[in-house]
């Protein structure tokens, strides 16, 4: 009985996690074998793609109890921090929204900092703006303080649809829509260069994971999973796989759980 799912946040548990409802603004908590459980809702704006688009634990959420969203409302898209029992509140707002392309993802580095993938809202590329790129922040909003350029959030650009952000190892993983063809890339400071992985069918990558030796990919289009085996140097080994072909729709949101299974 959920909308679209367009994020999940695996609580610490394994058992019970946060989904975001792309369309709703509407942030649940599931548990199997019982009925989901309203949380909060985010004042949304779903055109263009946007709506609730990201969602992920705080680096400290053992202590804290903090949850991040990223939202498109009519003026902007932004990053929230949802607290229990609190309004949700702007950490990081201003960025542009437009016709097309306003959906983000969320991640944290593994270094106590939150990773924004950014869309390009159907803008032109502009260095200076914070639409199309991958962004690092702590958890105020502020750039993070080992940023390659300390004054600005902006890690890398070139980003126009990105549908997930994950990582392993310091190695940080971005999928993205361009248009011509689907890619994920292996963010690297600057410009993201080129993608380590294309699919020129536009299988409709969205939301990433990954593990040691592994990284999984949700289709939407293709209503699959797939797999790649990406080495320490960022090449892939071994033939790709798809799994969970047409058994459980579109799949769009991803996530692992402490315990490593994989959330869809």
């Amino acid at each position: 009985c959920l909308a679209p799912v367009s994020a999940v946040a695996v609580l610490p548990d394994s058992r019970t996690a946060l989904v975001a409802e792309r369309s709703t603004g509407r942030v649940l908590r599931v548990q199997r074998g019982a009925d989901p459980v309203l949380v909060t809702t985010v004042p949304v704006d779903s055109s263009g793609g946007g709506g609730l688009t990201g969602l992920v634990l705080s680096p400290g959420y053992a202590e804290d109890r903090l949850v991040y969203a990223y939202a498109t409302t009519p003026t902007d898209n932004r990053v929230l921090r949802l607290a229990p029992g609190e309004e949700p509140k702007p950490v990081l707002t201003g960025i542009p929204r437009g016709s097309r392309d306003n959906g983000g993802a969320l991640a944290t580095d593994g270094r106590n900092a939150l990773l924004v993938a950014t869309g390009s809202a159907g803008l032109p590329s502009d260095d200076g703006s914070l639409a199309g790129k991958l962004l690092r922040i702590d958890t105020l909003g502020r750039p993070a303080a080992d940023n390659p350029n300390p004054a600005t959030p902006i890690v890398s650009s070139g980003l126009r649809a990105p549908g997930g952000v994950c990582t392993n190892a310091g190695a940080i993983w971005i999928t993205d829509r361009p248009g011509t063809r689907d890619v994920l890339y292996r963010a690297k400071p600057g410009a993201l260069g080129d993608p380590s992985w294309t699919w020129p069918d536009r299988p409709g990558v969205a939301g990433c994971v990954a593990q040691p030796g592994l990284l999984l990919v949700a289709l939407a289009s293709a209503r699959s999973v797939f797999v790649l085996r990406p080495d320490d140097n960022g090449t892939f080994t071994g033939a790709p796989e798809s799994l969970l072909q047409n058994r459980y729709g579109r799949l769009y949101a991803a996530a692992t759980a402490p315990d490593g299974l994989l959330w869809l």
